[in-house]
């Protein structure tokens, strides 16, 4: 087959155990550490043996509630940039990308981190973009509160700005290495951000030269009209929850049609909603694999969980009822995602519980290697996504059903890489090396 101008991203999202809510529980689960690094290399090393673009790893710097640890670990978190300083020594060409949030940390620090690793791995990292969204997380970080939702945008717009500045501070041929004249740098090549705005003050420049990407990759998750508008200024990259096609080429569509309003075009943002497959050998053993999932989440569990992402509690709510009004202002939007979903369907606490503790919205497609190909391909064909990033029920053992199974697939039909054709993160996502400062 004649290969394809466009293909798909795929990148393999990383967590403990796997993303299945009671992956923790399945009998098959490979390791009994809540961070355990030989999990990680394995996955990660997977991921590469299947040309991904990308490993992810989310983060939060909060546990909502120490009586959930009973039967919850979907809030157990290794630090992100961290972990993946570790993964550039046992991969040597996918990306590695990490979530940190801009509500509570500070530029100049977290423009460090993301710069080294992308040093320390030739130029693979990529840096998720996220404001706080718990009141637990504030209170971790010397606040009672979280700013409102406004605020939140308004000071990560400003942070990516500083960020930016600072990555670009020093010019990429600054360094000039001439060891017999004694002569490191050209200091006239090195410049100060002198940033001043309404949320920081920053002098710069970082205390260390352009990184091999100019600037790591930027990806973003918001699909409120204020995360999107965010996106198509800042993102490279925009990771979304969705489950219905036609509302995600709406969402394609929306935000797309803004990135000429920024001077960009369409290639310069790649949206990859999640995407959890239980593949079998026949649609039958697909559905037996995930009802057996299925039935290791308690209802109660489930509900629990439906309100930590509501951050709403619903536990004097019976369960077989309905959700009850929860105003959409000032939610995340996966949580105005749900609501609308309930309002929708009528599905009961118990129902959405079950629901969204699978895959938190997130596509799912149970099938042969062949059904998940196809609908993968319906996807990206019609314009709904640029890729997906992959959130298998268990891993590493689901990662590697679909490196196996699912990829030769795509590459069969021309629309996946046999094999990479550059080295940094950018060129695996067809995106530019930022020009950076000339003056």
């Amino acid at each position: 087959m004649a290969k394809r101008t466009r293909q798909m991203r795929l990148g393999a999202f990383l967590f403990d155990y796997g993303h299945h809510y009671a992956a923790w529980r399945h009998p098959e689960s490979t390791t009994s550490k809540a961070i355990d690094l030989e999990f990680y290399r394995q996955s990660a090393q997977v991921a590469e043996q299947g040309k991904f673009d990308m490993v992810f790893l989310a983060d939060s710097g909060s546990l909502p509630s120490i009586a959930d640890l009973e039967s919850n670990v979907s809030f157990i978190y290794p630090e992100a940039v961290t972990l993946l300083g570790a993964l550039a020594s046992v991969t040597g060409k996918i990306g590695l990308a990490g979530t940190a949030s801009t509500t509570f940390n500070e530029p100049y620090s977290l423009a460090r981190r993301f710069a080294t690793l992308d040093h320390l791995s030739n130029g693979r990292a990529g840096w998720n973009v996220v404001t706080s969204t718990k009141e637990s997380e504030a209170r971790n970080f010397n606040a009672d509160h979280l700013p409102e939702h406004r605020q939140r945008y308004e000071r990560a717009s400003e942070f990516l700005e500083v960020v930016k500045g600072l990555w670009d501070c020093w010019q990429d041929d600054a360094v000039v290495m001439e060891r017999e004249q004694g002569r490191y740098a050209d200091p006239d090549r090195v410049h100060r951000l002198n940033h001043t705005g309404s949320h920081f003050r920053v002098d710069g420049p970082l205390n260390m030269p352009r990184s091999p990407q100019g600037r790591p990759v930027i990806i973003e998750a918001g699909t409120s009209p204020a995360g999107q508008q965010l996106a198509a200024k800042t993102a490279d990259v925009v990771f979304t929850a969705c489950d219905n096609k036609e509302e995600a080429i709406t969402f394609y569509q929306q935000l797309k049609s803004q990135l000429p309003v920024h001077g960009r075009h369409a290639d310069e943002i790649k949206v990859m909603p999640g995407l959890m497959a239980f593949i079998g050998a026949t649609e039958e053993e697909a559905l037996e694999k995930e009802r057996q999932f299925n039935e290791l989440v308690q209802p109660t569990v489930g509900a629990s969980y439906l309100s930590k992402l509501l951050n709403y509690d619903l536990s004097n709510h019976p369960i077989d009822g309905p959700l009850p009004d929860i105003p959409k202002q000032g939610s995340t939007s996966r949580a105005v995602m749900i609501i609308e979903r309930a309002q929708q369907s009528k599905m009961t606490i118990r129902e959405l519980g079950m629901h969204y503790s699978v895959a938190r919205g997130h596509l799912t497609i149970t099938g042969t290697p062949e059904q998940v190909a196809s609908v993968m391909e319906e996807w990206f064909t019609s314009g709904a996504c640029d890729g997906f990033n992959i959130m298998q029920p268990l891993l590493p053992q689901g990662l590697e059903d679909f490196v196996n199974q699912v990829v030769p697939l795509l590459q069969e039909k021309g629309l996946f890489r046999s094999e990479y054709t550059g080295s940094t993160l950018r060129e695996h996502l067809g995106l530019t090396r930022p020009t950076g400062r000339q003056t």
